[in-house]
């Protein structure tokens, strides 16, 4: 009987025979009968998790976007620091006499008292300046002469 007893005809048989007699008869023959796997106590468990889980999320989200924030106004301040180091160093030069006076020869085409200046012109009646780009290449009082000739004409009928 007992290679009997794991054979599928006679789990078959007794399966058959326990549908036709009912769980009454299962539980008479020593088996307690069969309990849902899913306890009270399982089920608390699972909603205490699910709870906390989502009780948890919205402050989990809020920290990890404050914490991008932080970062971000890190690197602003840290770009706000180097562009106050340029800005002093720009201070410092130009509180440079000697600096002054090479940007006002080389940007205004100023000459010291008793220096001559000169225009080199090729061969085909220009002068060698490089091409003019805009106004930005163009020295301040040409673009002021430009803007007085220009207002001048649009006033004319």
């Amino acid at each position: 009987m007992t290679a009997d007893r794991f054979s599928t005809a006679a789990r078959l048989k007794a399966l058959g025979a326990a549908l036709v007699q009912g769980p009454a008869a299962t539980a008479r023959r020593g088996r307690p009968p069969r309990r849902s796997r899913l306890t009270g106590r399982a089920a608390l468990l699972a909603l205490v998790v699910c709870s906390m889980v989502v009780a948890l999320a919205y402050p989990m989200r809020q920290w990890v976007t404050q914490r991008s924030d932080i970062a971000e106004q890190r690197h602003r301040s840290e770009q706000a620091r180097e562009q106050v180091k340029r800005l002093l160093e720009e201070k410092a030069r130009l509180e440079d006499p000697a600096y002054i006076e090479q940007q006002a020869r080389e940007h205004l085409h100023y000459l010291r008292p008793g220096e001559t200046g000169y225009s080199v012109i090729d061969g085909s009646g220009t002068a060698k300046r490089p091409r003019d780009k805009g106004a930005a290449d163009r020295p301040w009082y040409a673009n002021f002469w430009e803007g007085v000739d220009t207002a001048d004409a649009a006033a004319r009928p």
